[in-house]
């Protein structure tokens, strides 16, 4: 079964995520990210007053009409759909996406939400079935919802992190002490409060995210931020964020 143009997910490029530049590494030549609109009102039930307040997402939504459309028609295609109408839509686009990357003869590599979250668990255990049903593919996501992470951790192709800060952070610290397959993306206002925190989460500083502390640039001939880095891509290490990049 095949989805009519008006009914399918539509991918985003994002420069920080990108799996293939353009030869001046300026630009993402293979859209390789998806997207939902971010707050509570939407997709991000888990949604801490700290991450709204920074959330760059939620403000190039403000910003580009065209970014909010894309967002809006794939919120309006899943927030009311069934788990088998859901993994349909998701397998068909990331179907597109790999049939893109094996033109380009690129990594598949795949960013679930630049922007946006699960939200609910029907629609994360359809990502969990899309994803067992690809397993060339390497996917990488944040959530801020814990379900979420109960219910995708510990599957083989997927980097999975729980993104916290102060006001969610023992519920962090609990899916750390007690499960496997799951890291943390410890957002704090300066990376030294954050090593700090992230020691006492889970007794080492974790990685600073070198493109938030300004060490590799967002995009360049060498690729993505994300991709050149790896981090995160392949779930290496926890992570640390700094709102003020310092």
């Amino acid at each position: 079964m095949t989805i009519s143009n008006s009914a399918k997910l539509k991918r985003s490029n994002d420069r920080k995520v990108a799996n293939a530049v353009s030869p001046n590494g300026k630009t993402p030549t293979i859209a390789n990210t998806f997207g939902l609109p971010a707050g509570k009102n939407f997709s991000c039930p888990g949604a801490t007053s700290i991450c709204e307040s920074v959330c760059y997402a939620g403000k190039l939504e403000k910003v580009y009409k065209g970014v909010r459309a894309v967002l809006l028609h794939n919120w309006e295609l899943l927030r009311n759909a069934d788990m088998d109408t859901m993994c349909l839509m998701i397998d068909e686009m990331i179907v597109d996406f790999v049939n893109d990357c094996e033109k380009k003869s690129a990594d598949k590599l795949f960013r679930i939400h630049w922007d946006g979250d699960f939200f609910n668990d029907t629609y994360a255990y359809a990502w969990k079935t899309v994803i067992a049903n690809h397993p060339d593919v390497q996917f990488w996501v944040y959530t801020r919802v814990k379900s979420a992470a109960l219910i995708l951790k510990d599957i083989p192709n997927l980097s999975l992190y729980y993104s916290t800060d102060d006001e969610n952070k023992d519920i962090a610290h609990d899916l750390r002490k007690n499960h496997s397959g799951i890291k943390l993306a410890y957002l704090g206002k300066t990376f030294a409060v954050t090593e700090n925190t992230m020691k006492e989460l889970i007794g080492k500083p974790g990685a600073k995210c070198p493109e938030n502390a300004k060490r590799i640039p967002l995009i360049s001939t060498n690729g993505s931020a994300c991709v050149s880095c790896g981090l995160c891509v392949y779930g290496k290490a926890d992570i640390r964020f700094s709102a003020t990049k310092k």
